[in-house]
């Protein structure tokens, strides 16, 4: 590259010598030998510009055309066919629970693959991204060889297609981003250029955007479920597939509850409550019950940040549902309620309105003591979730020993951040009483 820049800069300055020697000739002189020489230095400079032109397109062509380095997640084992039919995640929890693997050998040797590959051990054991992925398609048939009987044609979902379809923030619209590795950083541009009006001949005042980005890092969170002894000793798998089931609800609800009220503090993600930015709307001193001019509000602050768009929602709890379906929206009225069942999907002023008890009813305003209730609105999927693919199950034998349960803890790595805080709103001093 550098001697083509040389011959090229080298035949510019032939150019610029013959054209100074044109314009200083005598206007009597004959030109016929400097117009030679400045044609011949013209079709060497061409020449060269052409040929840095397109050493500057291949540079450019072998740095955007690069080999990637795809990380595959540590939980990620490449199993097989044979091996993913063959794992128990019931099978996994006895083993675990009773200290002894005998039988459940693939279960542990997973596990400690795992573990080897991310330097630390498991709490309990730890269950491969390949089995979470899973998808069986099962058929009737009788007890055999091994013992396993099936009553019925199942399709069960994966586990992790289980989690997210009874998480009601992935339900809203809340973008989920699984099998990461490592820290995340996702850019985010937090201001534009500026438009100038310029007089003739002027020249705008410079501007730029600014950028900021967003961060996801794992944070540990879990919970539990306590589960029969004798119903995982049994051998249909009913109830592998209802063992799953329970943990992706737990693991569920956990991620809900951090994306409303994570505090950011002792290892939880910030949720959207603790989020600063979004838009406030206080209902009084010591809370206030929600009125029609409230909800009004939630979506005006959204839409002064021009964030009026995508998934736009409303999320709160069932009390405050209650209180809305009984609450007209003008005083002088009961004909219409603010909460419209008569409006299907879109029960509040023409929004879609989802329900969950992970919303909390126990916040405080002033005097109020813990009643106050939430109420968010606004594009879910400014959301983010990221997911690390490790699932660590622990088993507790002994709390529920005497009644002969299992402890069963699932553990994640789990992130949630706002891409764009003014998408949101919150009202958090809701009262329902």
């Amino acid at each position: 590259m550098n001697e083509r820049v040389r011959r090229y800069n080298e035949a510019a300055r032939r150019v610029q010598a013959a054209v100074t020697a044109l314009r200083n000739a005598p206007s009597d002189a004959d030109l016929s030998t400097l117009e030679a020489e400045f044609r011949t230095a013209e079709a060497e400079a061409k020449a060269a510009l052409q040929d840095l032109e397109r050493a500057d397109e291949l540079d450019n062509v072998e740095r955007t055309f690069q080999p990637r380095v795809v990380e595959t997640p540590p939980a990620e084992l490449g199993m097989d066919q044979r091996q993913v039919r063959e794992y128990s995640l019931a099978r996994a929890i006895l083993a675990a629970g009773s200290q002894d693997w005998r039988g459940a050998e693939l279960e542990r040797e997973a596990s400690d693959e795992i573990a080897k590959r991310m330097g630390r051990e498991a709490s309990g054991f730890f269950v491969p991204l390949d089995v979470q992925h899973q998808k069986r398609d099962l058929v009737v048939g009788t007890e055999g060889a091994g013992g396993y009987l099936v009553a019925d044609e199942l399709r069960p979902q994966s586990f992790i297609e289980m989690k997210r379809n009874r998480m009601l923030l992935r339900k809203a619209g809340a973008t989920v981003l699984s099998g990461l590795v490592g820290d995340v950083a996702i850019p985010r541009q937090t201001g534009g250029g500026t438009f100038y009006w310029v007089a003739e001949s002027g020249a705008p005042t410079e501007s730029q955007q600014t950028v900021d980005q967003v961060a996801l890092t794992p944070h540990a969170g879990g919970a539990f479920t306590d589960i029969s002894r004798k119903l995982l000793k049994q051998s249909s798998i009913d109830v592998e597939n209802f063992v799953r089931r329970d943990l992706a609800t737990v693991c569920a609800l956990g991620i809900d509850l951090a994306g409303f009220h994570g505090t950011g503090e002792n290892n939880q993600p910030t949720g959207l409550a603790a989020t600063t930015g979004i838009g406030s709307v206080p209902g009084g001193t010591d809370g206030l019950a929600p009125a029609w001019s409230h909800l009004v509000k939630l979506e005006t602050e959204v839409a002064v940040d021009n964030a009026d768009e995508g998934a736009l929602a409303y999320i709160t709890n069932p009390k405050v549902r209650g209180k809305l379906k009984t609450t007209p929206r003008v005083a002088s009225t009961d004909s219409e309620m603010i909460w419209d069942v008569r409006a299907g999907a879109t029960p509040v002023n023409g929004y879609a309105a989802h329900i969950s008890n992970q919303v909390s009813s126990t916040l405080v305003k002033g005097s109020s003591g813990s009643v106050c209730s939430a109420i968010f609105f606004g594009n879910w999927a400014d959301m983010i979730i990221g997911e690390w693919g490790v699932l660590d199950i622990l088993v507790d034998p002994f709390t529920g020993g005497t009644a002969g349960t299992l402890r069963v803890i699932a553990l994640q790595d789990v992130d949630i951040a706002v891409r764009q805080p003014g998408s949101f709103a919150a009202m958090l001093d809701a009262l329902t009483a």
